[in-house]
């Protein structure tokens, strides 16, 4: 018998879940969430027992019994930085999540559900590569401006979970290889993975825009808009993540639409496309110097991947710097159970959280 394996994988408008029996998928459900049965909460916290008590009625519906997993695994949440891979899940974890939250995020959530229902069976639960995986080298946090501190929020779970699958499908150790990872999705980051560790990446504020994030755009026309009487923070922040990006230029934020606008003779939808591939390639060849230009691979991963034209065009633009694999896909369920599973097997280690008073600023 091999070892079961919950993943949940909170969202704002659904939670999706698995179960694996070691590598193997049993069965997986996305539990949608409207938004009239949202609104009922004032928090997202507020939702936990709600979305507890659906996952619960899921593995019932499966004839599945929680008393036979062997760990739970949840999305990692906004917390201050932490390392990559494992960490379990315990009481310091969950009063940042619920008491003091950086930032209200249905993936705080993860954790949370997660180490409830693992409580009850007495097994353990784990987060496994949060967005807060920040893995800098000193040199990549100078910024211009002293009073900032930059930290690194990114797609970490798919990104190392496709550079992990990558290593192993080449035979090679993921800790002796440099790749570059483009997570193309609703946001775009782009990460530079140096002998196992995420050295730096490009974050969706810092470089391509994307579906429905804004990217890169010129700090001082932002803040003569942000002074100029006409936005209120508020939107301002919706123009940066909601609004910009795709969705700002076309009104839609599904890449194939682009794509039939383009078929249908839509010049603007043309130069859209074109502009998201090259900021894209610009981000791969920013984070090649990072590795001093000695890359292995470049992985094009996410959902906007499935799109073999993006593709092809985007790896004709980058293939120079090193070969491009496209492996498609969130692959974030997976990536949560293939990671719980290294635990089990004692492939790897998980770390413990400690709440350390340097954390508190996360500037």
């Amino acid at each position: 018998m091999g070892y079961k394996i919950l993943a949940i994988n909170p969202g704002s408008t659904s939670t999706k879940i698995a179960v694996y029996e070691d590598e193997n998928m049993l069965f997986s459900k996305s539990i949608n969430h409207s938004a009239s049965e949202l609104e009922k909460y004032n928090s997202i916290t507020d939702q936990f027992e709600m979305r507890k008590e659906k996952i619960l009625n899921i593995l019932e519906e499966n004839d599945f019994k929680k008393e036979g997993l062997d760990s739970i695994v949840g999305r990692g949440g906004i917390l201050p930085p932490v390392k990559s891979g494992a960490y379990l899940v315990n009481d310091a974890m969950v009063d940042r999540l619920k008491n003091k939250p950086i930032i209200e995020h249905a993936s705080n959530l993860g954790a949370l559900i997660s180490y409830e229902i693992a409580k009850e069976i007495g097994v353990n639960a784990y987060i496994y590569d949060s967005v807060a995986v920040d893995e800098l080298d000193d040199v990549a946090r100078v910024l211009g401006f002293p009073e900032i501190k930059r930290n690194c929020l990114s797609h970490a779970l798919n990104s190392r979970a496709m550079a992990i699958k990558f290593s192993k499908e080449k035979n090679r150790d993921y800790k002796d290889m440099n790749l570059i990872v483009a997570h193309l999705g609703g946001g775009i980051t782009i990460a530079a993975h140096k002998n196992g560790h995420m050295v730096d990446v490009v974050s969706d504020d810092e470089g391509p825009f994307s579906p429905e994030r804004s990217g890169r755009i010129p700090v001082k026309k932002v803040v003569d808009m942000c002074f100029s009487g006409k936005y209120t923070q508020k939107e301002m922040m919706k123009k940066i993540r909601g609004k910009g990006g795709i969705v700002g230029h076309l009104n839609t934020v599904d890449i194939r639409e682009v794509e039939q606008m383009i078929e249908n003779g839509d010049e603007k939808a043309k130069l859209i496309y074109e502009a998201l591939i090259y900021q894209v390639a610009k981000g791969i060849g920013e984070l090649s110097t990072v590795l001093d230009g000695d890359v292995d691979a470049i992985i094009l991963t996410g959902g906007i991947a499935y799109s073999k034209n993006l593709t092809k065009k985007l790896s004709d633009k980058v293939r120079f710097i090193a070969p491009v694999t496209v492996l498609a896909g969130e692959n974030e369920l997976e990536a949560l159970s293939y990671g719980a599973l290294r635990i089990l097997k004692g492939e790897e280690n998980y770390r413990e959280y400690e709440e350390l008073i340097e954390d508190l600023s996360f500037n």
